[in-house]
């Protein structure tokens, strides 16, 4: 297990049927293995990134992780159906903590897309 100090996992959501960042969405980055632990939870900025220690690197290391994305909650404070949708997991891996790991979520209140950009 390398315990090199990561390029970090960045976090970025666009509600792309309003056509604008997720500004205060709800988001929580978990490390499942090799040692379980909550390792950020907050809110988006205005530019829909998630502006924390860890994107940057601090407290990542190999192993595996989810993002929980909390769009039900943030459509229905949008005043939006945010019933189909509740919370969005999305697990990886990183097996080099040197490199950086960007997560784009784009989504709708019936759907998303999300994958490692650059």
């Amino acid at each position: 297990m390398s315990m090199t100090k990561a390029g970090g996992i960045s976090i970025h959501a666009v509600d792309v049927a309003a056509g604008r960042p997720a500004n205060g969405m709800r988001v929580e980055l978990h490390r499942l293995e090799p040692h379980p632990e909550k390792l950020a939870e907050g809110r988006l900025a205005a530019s829909g990134a998630f502006d924390h220690a860890t994107a940057r690197g601090e407290g990542i290391t190999v192993g595996r992780y989810e993002v929980l994305f909390h769009v039900g909650e943030w459509l229905a404070g949008q005043g939006r159906d945010g019933r189909f949708l509740d919370i969005v997991p999305f697990r990886f891996a990183v097996d080099d903590a040197r490199q950086h790991f960007h997560l784009p979520f784009k989504f709708t209140p019936w759907g998303f897309s999300l994958f490692r950009g650059s």
